[in-house]
């Protein structure tokens, strides 16, 4: 038979919008002949099924929805939400509570991705390169500017803590713009993170487990026609994303070794991608997103149309099987 395949999309963020374009394209490359998949959108409008033209409720103490007066029930779940509450964790402790499996990383890991700076401590007491950064939580702005600008340098980068996307991000290059910054920060998030500008060329790199062996995908050098990889560039053609990155094979080695070490470090599950700088061609750490885009406009979808026997089905095939294997 036939499983029941639950795609969600949408969550409580800016970045609702990225995600439904995401579900596009994982609904449309989900094998039709293995699964029966339903778009889940969860929204401020409540939980819903996509169903033809129709939305009906999910039932949300089990996960399950009526269609012609049958109870379905999902088989597995494939997250898309970009943002809270499907890339902070919130979902998947929902789901494991009703032992429904997933693609994604569990509570835990995705909790602590999602917390930027956090995530940079762990990586930095791991070894790994990141960028200098501070936290800012107070939105009183009981914060010193000339403090902040001695201890990052200028430019710095201003940007939420638990958002992406480029939400609220902005590139400051005086002390003066950084209030205005913050402040703009604070509209996407609770918290705000500083961190320092780092020059080089920016690259990124997926990773994904399959039976328990870690595979990358081939790099992405993206070049911004924007003054940094920002929502316009990302989403409205104002980049350059070069697949693959021309580097050389001992930097693409090295960066895909850093991130199937990041994958395990965390605990990572499901296609995970990180974000780099090359700084003297030496990798620092952006961002690790474990919910990365999935819309035509995408990174990941460009990565595997560039690897050699691989197909966006068959991946996502690859992802759902894999997730609903017995744990034992």
């Amino acid at each position: 038979m036939k499983k029941n395949i639950a795609i969600i999309a949408g969550g409580y963020s800016s970045e609702l919008e990225v995600s439904l374009k995401s579900v596009e394209t994982i609904y449309a490359n989900l094998s039709k002949d293995k699964y029966n998949s339903y778009v889940v959108i969860i929204n401020s409008q409540g939980w819903n099924v996509r169903v033809n033209e129709a939305l009906l409720p999910i039932n949300k103490n089990d996960f399950s929805f009526v269609l012609d007066g049958t109870k379905i029930n999902f088989d597995c779940v494939y997250l898309t939400i970009h943002g809270t509450p499907g890339e902070d964790g919130k979902l998947q402790g929902y789901l494991d509570m009703l032992n429904i499996p997933y693609n994604s990383s569990n509570s835990k890991s995705s909790s602590v991705t999602f917390d930027k700076w956090l995530c940079n401590q762990v990586l930095a007491n791991n070894g790994i390169n990141v960028s200098k950064s501070i936290l800012i939580n107070d939105r009183a702005g009981l914060f010193n500017t000339k403090e902040i600008s001695a201890e990052i340098g200028m430019p710095c980068f201003v940007k939420p803590n638990d958002g992406g996307s480029s939400f609220g991000i902005s590139k400051v290059k005086e002390e003066m713009q950084l209030i205005p910054a913050i402040n703009r920060a604070f509209t996407q998030g609770n918290e705000v993170m500083i961190e320092s500008f780092m020059d080089g060329k920016e690259v990124t790199c997926a990773c994904y487990k399959i039976e328990n062996e870690l595979h990358t995908l081939p790099l992405v050098e993206i070049i911004s026609e924007n003054e940094f990889f920002d929502y316009e560039a990302k989403y409205e053609g104002l980049s350059q994303e070069i697949c693959p990155a021309g580097v050389s094979d001992k930097i693409k080695l090295s960066v895909q070794s850093i991130t199937k070490n990041i994958y395990t470090l965390l605990g990572l599950k499901g296609i995970v991608r990180v974000d780099y700088i090359l700084v003297n061609n030496e990798p620092f750490v952006i961002e690790v997103n474990t919910a990365p885009g999935m819309s035509a406009a995408s990174l990941v979808p460009l990565m595997v149309s560039k690897q050699k026997d691989l197909e966006l089905e068959s991946l996502f095939s690859d992802i759902i099987e894999d997730a609903m294997k017995p744990v034992y």
